[in-house]
Formats: structure tokens, sequence, C-alpha cells
């Protein structure tokens, strides 16, 4: 990390990291690697597989039916225990599966960063330094480096010497436009910002590991490598994350779950041993009951849901979900936010007009410039064009060739103007001068209120969101002489070029897509107010409100859609922010500036092509970065939430009901109303059943909106479903009451087991395919039919003799074929009042 001492004079550092401009010598560098280590950043660690399924364990649910089963060992009712046990298992297993599965394809998309560095080193202490490449992991503090277009900055370095130097550093600030850096020298005592603070980054002398160089070249000192530069620095001092939306659902509705499973067994003990007699031999049935309660299934169902989700979006949309729950959470996201450069625009200008003096298009001011830029790239060995070089050749098409190229006076931070010179009439030289408009007409013939108007007109296109380029032309004897920056002096002013951020394909289509979902889009941007609102203007979001990070309300769930001057902190603030107002919140970010924002979010996305660090940090990976691949992930996140929501409230709903009318039958029966082997029946026969739910396709109104899981809302449902469900119980206890002849009717208890085991799974079958809504085909209405088959069937045959349970009399089937048609009536009947509510 860039300390106190790299804001002293270039003497100072070098003095300070005991080295000098010939840079270190080989012993030298040798000892510092083994005393500070190498240059690479931390590496996650990767779980193994007993830690992944220990760290399974952990989940509400799964711990919930891990103590059910011992408890179930301790009372010897080995069935259930098993079953359950076998459970536990098998969810720890998947969801393990799922995390090595999702680390492995993310190691398969990773990006490996540029594995060399040219650096000054010595055989010897009296030796001539030689330029050499070397690992960047050898790197150490001291080292001299030389830095060229094109080349990545290998670590925190001072800058010693550095000629029209520009770098690209939005993974670190998030400014789409190239910064100005040069060698100067400051006060000793100017100190440094905090880590999480932007100063740094706008100070020249500086750069930064992660910035690459767009164009100029430099001569700079190592002074941090490792953790301790700031590209590392973010993950180290990043707050822990906060639990996800979907983790703090599933802990309520666990603890509601809880809290019933708790009272159940000794409500049952203690009415029947006062009521009936009977104390510790109903122990088995307490605890089949407090199983019956619980959703036994759903760690299961969640993890095929979102594994399966998970599998088909790597398999289709090339969407890595790293951590599964994060699938969940996509699906709730109702607010997203983002950066501008590199999601809604790409990293590069594009030629918006060219105008001339009296502001009016004029083409040969973008010929002109073309020209300049040509002859630059040609005379000045560029190995690539400048952004705004490249965006005027290819705005104007094949230009410049037609001249013969006689020099050029490259561009440098201090001068901000770059000029070719190419052969004119005979005897004559043009001058093509183009740059910062207040520095292009500085240099020209006007006088000065020509000067201000033209220096309005570039304020006035500036304002719009545009980049502007002044260009001027001047004539002059030609000369063998080479030209200067001297020369640049009597031009005549051709004209402005103005550019705007290219738009990332397919961009627009995808904000109009997650609008159709119900996502609000933010933007976070480090840019200035007017480009952010420009290129909105050009995504056709139309004229939305832009505010600046440092002024109130821009965090509140109300404020403004684009934020600029955006630091990491503020970011990080914003997402919280709307977090605490109620929302789930993404994040798409690349750079290592998004780093506090990608945790403080709940789910951090990014693409394949971000930063090491911010790849690590997001929750899900996308191979492009494409809007329309975070859709596809939205809609898949809210297919899973939706089968596991309907899940829920098909089983608590039934498994509540079923609970309160075996403790109602087991008070005014003078014996148990099902065996607890039959119990265990009953609830394998269901869960075997709801599996379907991993495999439903939900309607398209399910995924029209985020289903979020809220505990009190699930506690309402589900006591009201459960009270009707209770009572078609309780309406088939009185049927068999008098269906059953004889003053000892009821004592036949193999006909009232049988009877309420098939009552209970045709109810079951109905509440699935009822409370589910959508279509009844598909996987759960096929389950669904098969579970009612199971109950006609399952009594009268050999499986039931051993269940201890026995065939029919036909008139109970007339008589429950008439409860069972008013329960669906009634069960539609709340359930539309339901909706409409």
């Amino acid at each position: 990390m860039v300390s106190e001492g790299e804001a002293a004079t270039s003497l100072q550092v070098l003095r300070r990291l005991d080295t000098g401009p010939r840079g270190l010598t080989e012993a030298e560098a040798a000892a510092r690697l083994a005393g500070l280590g190498e240059n690479t950043p931390p590496r996650p660690h990767t779980d193994s597989w007993p830690l992944r399924c220990a760290r399974a364990l952990r989940d509400p649910f799964t711990a919930v039916l891990l103590t059910l089963g011992l408890v179930s060992a301790l009372v010897a009712s080995w069935g259930t225990a098993v079953v359950i046990l076998a459970l536990v298992a098998v969810s720890c297993g998947l969801r393990a599966a799922g995390e090595h599965r999702a680390d492995r394809s993310l190691a398969a998309l990773r990006a490996l960063v540029a594995g060399t560095a040219t650096v000054l080193r010595r055989s010897g202490v009296d030796t001539e330094p030689r330029a050499r490449e070397v690992p960047v992991a050898e790197l150490v503090p001291g080292d001299v480096l030389r830095l060229g277009p094109g080349d990545l900055v290998p670590a925190d370095v001072r800058l010693l010497r550095a000629r029209g130097l520009t770098v690209h550093q939005a993974v670190l600030t998030g400014e789409s436009a190239p910064v100005a850096k040069a060698a100067v020298d400051v006060p000793a005592a100017s100190g440094v910002a905090d880590a999480g603070d932007a100063g740094p980054f706008q100070e020249p002398y500086l750069c930064f590991q992660g910035s690459g160089v767009a164009s100029g070249s430099a001569t700079a000192v190592v002074v941090a490598t490792g953790e301790r530069t700031r590209f590392a620095v973010a993950q180290g001092g990043a707050a822990p994350r906060e639990a996800s939306a979907f983790d703090r659902s599933v802990h309520g509705i666990s603890w509601v779950l809880v809290r019933f499973m708790l009272l159940t067994p000794p409500l049952v003990l203690m009415a029947n041993a006062a009521l009936r007699g009977r104390g510790l031999e109903t122990l088995p049935f307490a605890v089949a009951v407090a199983v019956g309660l619980t959703p036994e299934m759903l760690p299961v169902i969640v993890t095929t849901c979102l594994a399966r989700g998970a599998a088909l979006l790597a398999g289709a949309h090339r969407v890595v979900v790293r951590r599964l729950p994060a699938l969940h959470d996509l699906g709730a996201v109702d607010v997203l936010c983002l950066d501008k450069t590199g999601t809604l625009t790409q990293d590069r200008p594009v030629v918006e007009r060219a105008l001339g003096p009296d502001g009016d298009d004029d083409p040969e001011v973008l010929r002109w410039a073309a020209v300049g830029a040509w002859w630059t790239l040609q005379l000045a060995e560029l190995p690539a064009p400048d952004a705004l070089d490249e965006a005027l050749l290819t705005a104007a098409g094949p230009v410049g060739e037609e001249y013969d190229g006689i020099g050029v006076v490259p561009f440098t931070s201090e001068r901000r103007t770059a000029t070719a010179v190419v052969a004119g009439a005979l005897g004559t030289h043009v001058l093509v001068t183009k740059g910062a408009a207040e520095d292009v007409l500085h240099r020209c013939d006007l006088d000065p209120g020509e000067r201000e108007r033209l220096l309005a007109l570039a304020a006035r296109e500036a304002d719009a969101g545009l980049r502007v380029l002044a260009v001027a032309i001047a004539r002059v004897p030609a000369r063998t002489r080479p030209y200067t920056a001297a020369d640049e002096h009597g031009l005549a002013f051709r004209g402005l070029v103005t550019f705007r951020d290219a738009l990332a394909p397919g961009a627009a289509e995808a904000l109009r897509g997650l609008a159709d979902l119900g996502i609000t889009i933010r933007i976070l941007t480090g840019d200035h107010p007017a480009t952010a609102a420009r290129a909105c203007r050009d995504l056709g979001l139309g004229a939305v409100e832009v505010g600046v990070a440092a002024s109130e309300g821009v965090g509140r769930a109300d404020g403004p859609v684009v934020v600029a001057r955006c630091t990491p902190a503020d970011k990080a603030r914003i997402v919280a922010g709307l977090r605490a107002a109620g929302h789930t919140v993404g994040f798409l970010g690349d750079g290592v500036n998004d780093v506090p924002a990608l945790r403080a979010a709940d789910v951090g996305i990014a693409p394949r092509t971000a930063v090491d660090l911010a790849r690590e940090t997001a929750d899900v990976v996308l191979a492009e970065k494409d809007l329309g691949a975070i859709g596809h992930a939205v809609t898949a996140g809210r297919r899973s939430s939706a089968n596991i929501a309907s899940y829920l409230r098909v089983t608590l709903s039934s498994n509540l009901g079923n609970v309160i009318a075996m403790l109602s039958a087991g008070l005014l029966l003078p014996f148990l109303p099902m065996l607890p082997v039959q119990v265990l029946a009953q609830n394998l026969c269901f869960d075997a059943a709801q599996l379907a739910f991993a495999y439903d396709r939900p309607g398209p109104a399910a995924l029209r909106r985020p289903t979020v899981l809220r505990p009190r809302a699930f506690l309402r449902f589900i006591t009201g479903f459960g009270a009707l469900n209770a009572i078609a119980d309780l309406a088939t206890f009185g049927v068999l009451a008098l269906a059953l002849r004889g003053p000892d009717a009821l004592d036949d208890q193999a006909v009232f087991h049988s009877a309420w085991f098939t009552e209970n799974l045709l109810t079951q079958a109905l509440v699935m395919l009822l409370l589910r809504g959508g279509s009844r085909r598909g996987p759960v209405g096929r389950a669904a039919a098969a579970l009612a088959a199971v109950g006609l069937l399952l009594p009268p045959g050999p499986l039931g003799a051993a269940l201890g349970m026995t065939g029919l009399p036909p008139a109970y089937h007339l008589l429950l074929t008439a409860v069972l048609g008013l329960y669906a009536l009634a069960l539609r009947a709340v359930r539309a009042r339901h909706h409409r509510r």
C-alpha cells in the first residue's frame, strides 16, 4: 500500500528504498524477494470436501433435521432416524457438489494477467544496468521499471521520468478517460488519504497495480508489491459481509418451525398423560408428529432447484453462480447498481459531430483531425493509436495517405496538444494541431472576443456530456530542421470534434428487459455528471436525475438514478443504504474500486474480464459483460424461488393441518390416530411426491416480480390453509364415526388408520395441485396423481398389511369423495380470497 513516503520527492523515495536510477543488483532483488514475498495478490482459499459438507450443516433446516434424526435414534425409532439422516447426507452432498462445480467453472473462466515486466537490473554493484524481462511475481520494492503503451502496471510505482504518459485506471476509480501522469516532485509532508479515498489515484506522480498504460512511456520505481498494493488492500480492509436476503428469510422461517417443533412433543406427552393415562409410550408418536411438521425435503429441494438453475445458466448463458443461495437472491433483486463504463458503454469513444468555428457541421474539421491522427501514429511509432485518434480514423475512413509526413510533436500532459506536420503545396508544410480546446485556442491567432466565444462553444458541448477535441492548422515555409513544441503558435482555428462513449451492444435492449422484470437501475460512476447523463440519454432512458456522490440523499431509495463522481466508499455506502431501505440489491462491477460495493450488495456480479479480486469477491461471474445475461440469471433465480416458495406453501400448510388434526384426534380417541410407522410412511410418500417441485416450471406471473420469503406472511398463509386442512381431516374423523357401524366401531383401529392414511394423501395431492397455481400439468401434476394412487392402493395391499392397515369399506369411498369435493371448493375459495388480498 502506498505510504506517506511516496508523497516525497523522487530522490527521497529512492533513498528510502535504498535504490537508485540504475535499479537493484540481482543479489539485492533476491534478498528482498525472500524477505517480502512474491508480488502476487492473496488467492482465495479453496475448502476441502469435508469442510464444505460440514459448512452445509450450519443451514438451519439441515441442523433441525439432524437434531430430529438423533432424537429419533435415541427413542429407537430407527426407520425415522435412517430416513432423516439420509436426507441430511443428501442435502450436504448436493450443496458441496454445487459449490465445487461453481469453483471449477470459475477457474476455467479465470483470466490471467500479464506475466512479465521490464526492469533495470545489475549483475554487480559496479556493472552497468541492463533492461530485462522478469516475472511480475519477482518484482520487489526498489526495482526500476520501464513502462510503455499497452503495458499493465505490475505494482504500485512512483514515476521518475515520464513522456506523454496517460494511464487507464478505470478498474481502480471507474473513470473511463485516461488520466495524465507526470514525474513531478512534491513536498514530503503532503500526505496520502485513506485506502478507501480516491485522492491518491489522482496524484500525477503515482501509478497503481491494475492500471494500464494508454500512451507515452515512463521510468518508475516500485514502492509496493503483493498484499501491500492498493490493488490488494481492498480485500483485507473490507467489512464482513452481511447475511443475504435468502439467508435472512430461511433463518426466519426456520425459527418459526423450530418453535412449533419444540412445543409439539411436550404437548402430546402431557395431554395423553393427563387425559388418557398414556405416558412415555407415546414418545415415538410425539417425535413422529414433530417430524411430520418439518419440511424434511426442503434442503434437498432448495439445493436441487438452485443447483439445477445454476447448471442451466452455466450451460446456456455461461453464467457461473459461485454461491448457490445467490441464485435465489438474484431472483429477489429489485435494484441493480452498475457502473457506466464498460457496462452501458464500451471503453472507447466514437465521433459524435465535427463543428466549424460557427458551430455548424463541417466535415473538413474531421478530415484534418484524422490526417493528424494518421501521421502521429506513423511517425511517433506508437504500437497502437490513442483512443481518440482511433475514433477519428474510424469515422473519417482512409485519409492521410494522400500527404507526405514530415514530422510529429507528440502529446504531453503539460501541453495537452499533439502536432503532425505534412507536406502542403509546393514549398510549404502544414502543421495539424489537435488537443484540449483551451490549449489549442491559446496557440491560435484570434482576438480575445472570438477566443472567448469559441471557448464557450467548447464548454457548451462538454456540458452536454461530450468530450471535445479542438483542431487548428498552420501553413509555414518548408524546412529541414525538426519541428518542436515552440512551433505551435499562430495557428488558424479549424473547429471542434466531439466524442461520446460508444454504447455497449444490446445495452439499451437489456435495460428495457430488466425494467420489464421490475428491476430499477442505479448507475454509480466515477465519471463527470454530464458524461453519465449523456450516456443515459443515448440509451433511451430519457432525462434522468443525476446526482453527485458528495451530495446528500444519493443513498436513499428515492435518490437519483445516476450518481457521478463516486469513490469506492461512495458506491458501498449507496448500496448499503438501498439494502437498509428494504431493497434486495445487486451490484455489477469489475474493478478494485468496485470490491467494497460487491461485498455490500445482496448479490455481487462480475464479468470474467474483471480483476481477480473483484471476480473472487463476486457471487456470480458472467462470461461476458452483458446485461442480457443478468436478465436470464434473474429469471432463473425467480424460477427457482417460485418453486421453493410453492413447496413451502404446500408442505407447511398441509403438515400443520395434519399435526393439528392428529393432536385433536389423539385426545378424542382411546388409541393413537396413526401409528408412528404409518406417520413415517405418509411423510415419505408426500416428500417423494414433492421432489417434483424442483423440476417444475412456474407460470409467467411468478416471473414478473421477485418471490421473497417473508416469515410473517408465510406464517399467516400456513395458519389459514393449515386450519382448513385440519377441518377436512376432522371432518373425515366424523365420517368415520358415522360410517363404521356398531358401538365399538372406533375400536377398529386398522380401519381407522387406513381411512385416515388414505384421506391424508388425497388431501395432500389436492393441496399440491391447488396451492401451486398455474398449469395442472407437468411434474407436479403427475406427482400429485401418483400420490393419490398410492393413498388408494397401498392400504389394501401387502405393504399396507405390513404397516398395520387394511382395505376400506366401499361406502367410505363415497363419503370420502364428498368430503374431498367440499374441501377442494373451500380451498379454491380461500386461495382466491388470499390472492385478492
